[in-house]
């Protein structure tokens, strides 16, 4: 019998062990996923507390959960145990109960799960609109005055991924719960949690009652004065002492977006926030200055916050406007309940509070029969001197799609002819260029880089991409047929986006590059953190700016860098179609006006590793990838087809200086100014001779190829009604490739 009973022990012990090694890999996913998702909401765990998480996580040993588990404590408000019964039984847990009025706080919820039950786990309180009819049996259509008075706690699980609504059958797992506290002062609440109608544990121990200490919040009076002392419109990121955002990201509604850190409100309006000390960072994009104060909020309840802006530079003074032509306001990251997206008014406070001067919202698949009201072929009404909303269209989720996203601006008519619905409009992208191009409309391929991987970072580059994405793939041929106005930059890595630009630059044809965001898709930071700044005479308009694109009175920037007025010798880019003629070689004077801005300090952005994916690392255009080691320096390059001609160092302290080149052209080239991963200039072209530019044999061959590869990805995405006709253009496409080359020489 003894033996029997030590071989059980012994049995007990490795069932245990083995149990724990099972348990550890889930336990540790879940826990990465965890912290990824409370970084995310903007209540991240404390840094020591985050490290010694991480540390204990990486020494993987038979210690590891019950380490991780303390650690969490004083973070878990309920602690849950479904015993092996399936019974749901809850206790407080070691976090204090403490809520903001007006505010959401985030906890969490540890559940022990010894019956490995993989149903949903939801939560519910006779205190707020989540009632469990097991233990409340009124029903939503017998709400009565005291249920709405008793009703002031909102609260819900965040199930959002990475996270789950459902039990994952593991041992330990941890849920988020957030809480809304209507009321301030002491307010008392049952709160329950369930996971199926057949697991309420006995004598009501699924339930507890918790009583919270609900911090008052108060009213602070916005006073938002611009550089010039007139009232503005300004980007706010508060966190209190822990690190945590406020409003709560995850309960934000339009114009607030729960994907971003910040806020934006407009002079006299009106912050709420609980008594407190708070860091409140604040600027307008990235031509101000973002600075950083304390508030220490009080029960005073005449408090206001007065702010005057700061900017670092203004190119509108010399005539340059800032725009955003590729923004949307429904899919992606936005709400999707409802499924529609958001309103002009709310797309106009992010262009006001990013400092743009235009943006264009653009209709596109999802959303897209809702949206297509707000197109008015003219500027929205909301628009102002300084500040445009315009709404167009972007063809995705469309039937072309596979063959690249194209953007359409200044768009009369929004309907393709005899398209009733989006299934009915073309399979590739040249019939609805050429349709667009017929009402003037203003043409372009977005996010260019997706399709056009690359494994380095040289420029040129002559490995052939796959052709296998939705960015500039079809450009290659459209831009034989001039149906293409510009290629899009700054939402996806510059080495893939210039390269083939600077092949079919090289070969001759002459289409320019703007700058664009994506939001809230490629990113969902901000509005215009990819830039076009066009230089407009007279008083903005959206066709004026459009118009720039198109004639390539343009450069490309995140804001933080600023190359105005490029010539060579007296002519400005973008006048005289930005051609400069000469009977033979010479030498050229190339001048501009270059500012850029770095902070004192290395921000440390990670380096880009070329072994790996450069599409998952961002940020992609930063002018801290320009920053010459840890100086405050960045290197401005003179490029002439596609080869850097010469460099000057510039210092990034926002100054505005005055740079010079000289360089020789030889023959017909292209010639423009970079700041590397930061800013690009639009071209001059100098034609030597009356020849065509024929700059690099190499290059047109490379667009040669392109041609036959975009073939064989596209074409079967393309419906067969529709080859013949798509076929037919491709070959024309090849046609003028081979004729460029027979023009060049070796």
């Amino acid at each position: 019998m003894r033996q029997k009973i030590s071989f059980l022990f012994f049995f007990s012990i490795l069932s245990i062990c083995k149990l724990s090694a099972q348990e550890l890999q889930p336990f540790v996913f879940s826990v990465e996923n965890l912290l990824e998702t409370l970084e995310y909401l903007g209540t991240p765990l404390q840094s020591q507390d985050k490290n010694s998480i991480k540390n204990v996580m990486q020494s993987n040993d038979a210690n590891t959960i019950p380490k991780v588990n303390t650690v969490l404590e004083k973070y878990t408000l309920f602690e849950v145990n479904i015993n092996p019964e399936s019974r749901v039984k809850v206790v407080l847990g070691a976090a204090t109960p403490q809520l903001d009025q007006n505010g959401w706080q985030t906890f969490l919820v540890k559940v022990q799960n010894e019956a490995g039950v993989t149903s949903k786990f939801d939560v519910f309180s006779p205190q707020s609109k989540k009632v469990y009819n097991h233990h409340e049996h009124n029903s939503e259509g017998a709400i009565t005055k005291k249920d709405i008075t008793d009703r002031w706690l909102d609260m819900s699980l965040y199930t959002s991924h990475p996270m789950k609504s459902t039990l994952s059958g593991v041992l330990t797992e941890y849920f988020i719960i957030q809480l809304y506290s209507r009321d301030t002062g002491k307010r008392a609440a049952r709160i329950g949690f369930t996971s199926g109608p057949i697991t309420q544990d006995l004598g009501f121990r699924d339930v507890v009652n918790v009583l919270f200490d609900c911090k008052p919040s108060s009213k602070i009076q916005l006073k938002i004065l611009d550089e010039n002392g007139n009232p503005t419109t300004a980007s706010f990121i508060i966190k209190d002492e822990n690190g945590r955002i406020y409003p709560s990201q995850a309960k934000r509604l339009a114009p607030d977006f729960f994907f971003q850190k910040q806020i934006y409100r407009q002079d006299g309006e009106v912050l709420e926030l609980a008594i407190g000390t708070y860091t409140v960072e604040y600027g307008r994009g990235p031509e101000y200055i973002t600075k950083k104060i304390e508030l220490i909020v009080s029960d005073d309840k005449d408090e206001s916050l007065q702010l005057q802006l700061e900017r670092w530079i203004d190119p509108s003074k010399w005539g340059w406007y800032s725009g955003d032509h590729h923004i949307h306001a429904a899919g992606c990251s936005h709400y999707t309940n409802p499924t529609e997206g958001v309103d002009p008014a709310d797309m106009m406070r992010h262009v006001l509070g990013e400092g743009v001067n235009i943006g264009s919202v653009l209709t596109w698949g999802p959303g897209y029969y809702h949206q297509k009201q707000f197109f008015e072929g003219k500027d929205n009404a909301l628009s102002t001197k300084n500040n445009i909303l315009r709404y167009d269209l972007e063809i995705s989720g469309f039937p072309s799609g596979h063959s690249g996203h194209i953007v359409l601006l200044r768009l009369k008519d929004q309907y393709y002819p005899n398209a009733k619905v989006i299934e009915d409009w073309p399979s590739w992208t040249l019939p609805i260029l050429k349709w667009a191009k017929n009402q003037n409309a203003i043409t372009g391929f977005a996010h260019s880089g997706l399709g056009l991987e690359v494994m380095n970072d040289s420029l040129p580059n002559y490995e052939l991409p796959k052709f296998d994405g939705i960015g500039a793939n079809e450009f290659v041929v459209a831009v034989t047929q001039n149906t293409v106005d510009f290629i899009s930059t700054m939402d996806t890595p510059p080495t893939w986006e210039l390269n083939i630009w600077y092949h079919v630059l090289n070969s001759g044809f002459r289409t320019r590059i703007s700058g664009e965001t994506d939001f809230p898709c490629l990113s969902d930071d901000m509005v215009a953190h990819g830039r076009s700044y066009v230089k407009v005479d007279g008083n903005l308009t959206f066709d004026k700016w459009a118009d720039g694109l198109r004639l390539g009175t343009t450069y490309v920037s995140e804001g933080k860098s600023h190359l105005m007025d490029f010539k060579v010798n007296d002519l400005e880019v973008g006048t005289a179609n930005s051609e400069l003629q000469f009977e033979k070689p010479e030498m050229v004077q190339v001048t501009a006006k270059v500012a850029a801005y770095l902070e004192p300090e290395n921000q440390h952005i990670p380096p880009l590793d070329l072994s790996k994916n450069v599409w998952a690392q961002r940020p992609f255009w930063n002018i801290e990838r320009a920053r010459i080691g840890d100086s405050r320096k960045v290197l401005l390059e003179l490029v002439v087809n596609g080869e850097v001609a010469s460099t000057k160092v510039i210092e990034a302290d926002g100054t505005l200086q005055e740079v010079h080149f000289e360089t020789a052209i030889e023959k017909s080239s292209w010639v423009a100014i970079r700041i590397r991963n930061s800013s690009h200039s639009n071209p001059i072209f100098v034609v030597v001779d009356g020849k065509p530019i024929r700059a690099s044999k190499k290059s047109a061959e490379w667009c040669l190829k392109a041609v036959d590869v975009c073939w064989e990805q596209k074409v079967k995405g393309i419906s067969k009604n529709e080859r013949a006709a798509a076929k037919k253009d491709y070959e024309a496409a090849k046609e003028v490739y081979r004729r460029i080359i027979l023009e060049m020489e070796e």
